[in-house]
């Protein structure tokens, strides 16, 4: 390289210049349902931020976890819940130090119909309806979350018939936001901007945290854009969009 070049590059440098479409790089992410649209906006901010792209996938954490354990070509997971991303790590199929606490979720009654789920969740004890939606509890924390705050109000037994279960949190807010079922179990991301309709935001002793974590795979360890995501994941532009959709932070 020649001193004039040096020299531009060094300019460029110095102005802020540090990132360019021949550095860009791209990360294939494994995303939680529940967490579809703060991650969308997340994945849009760090592309401005960094250049790098984030192909964002979305699903059931169980089914994640499956596929991931079985070579799928994924390179950052951000699980629903604190197990499956421990289970990763212990079965070597991670980069080490590199699990930690994205987000705590928050899990809500919804109904499309006002005052159908009040304040005190007092409907899952009158059974005023006919189906109840929730997260398959096998492969959503959602689900188990749910099945914890119906053993709580000792309902669980009587709603059992009425229970229609999808396959992840994303389609138990679609039974629900559609009329499929009248009430729903959903995370309180999905519905933070939804007019209308009545809700009961659950409180959060009434089932074991939604520790929501992410790690780095082994696929993604030699990746800058999957190492940068995760880092940035951190920020605090990352962090304000979390808080928005009403999830703590741990």
């Amino acid at each position: 390289m020649t001193l004039r070049h040096r020299l531009c590059l060094g300019l460029l440098l110095l102005l802020g210049y540090t990132t360019s479409p021949a550095l860009a790089a791209e990360t294939t992410v494994a995303v939680a349902a529940n967490f579809t649209e703060p991650a969308k906006e997340i994945a849009a901010a760090f592309a401005r931020a960094t250049g790098h792209k984030a192909q964002l996938a979305f699903g059931p954490s169980g089914t994640f976890y499956t596929q991931i354990s079985h070579g799928a070509p994924f390179e950052l997971f951000l699980s629903a819940d604190a197990e499956r991303p421990a289970k990763i790590e212990q079965e070597g199929l991670a980069a080490a130090g590199t699990r930690f606490t994205y987000a705590v979720g928050r899990l809500a009654l919804y109904s499309t119909t006002p005052r159908l789920a009040d304040g005190a969740g007092a409907i899952l004890r009158t059974g005023r309806f006919e189906r109840i939606a929730i997260a398959d509890p096998a492969s959503a924390p959602y689900g188990q979350a749910a099945l914890e705050v119906m053993r709580r109000l000792g309902v669980e037994a009587r709603l059992k018939p009425r229970i229609v279960t999808g396959t992840s949190i994303a389609q138990a807010y679609q039974f629900t936001s559609t009329g499929a079922a009248e009430l729903g179990f959903v995370a309180l991301s999905q519905i933070v901007d939804v007019k209308g309709g009545s809700r009961w935001i659950v409180p959060a002793r009434f089932h074991q945290p939604i520790e929501q974590q992410a790690i780095l795979l082994k696929t993604g360890a030699n990746n800058p854009a999957a190492r940068a995501f995760l880092k940035f994941l951190r920020s605090e532009t990352a962090l304000r969009i979390i808080r928005r959709y009403g999830y703590a932070l741990h």
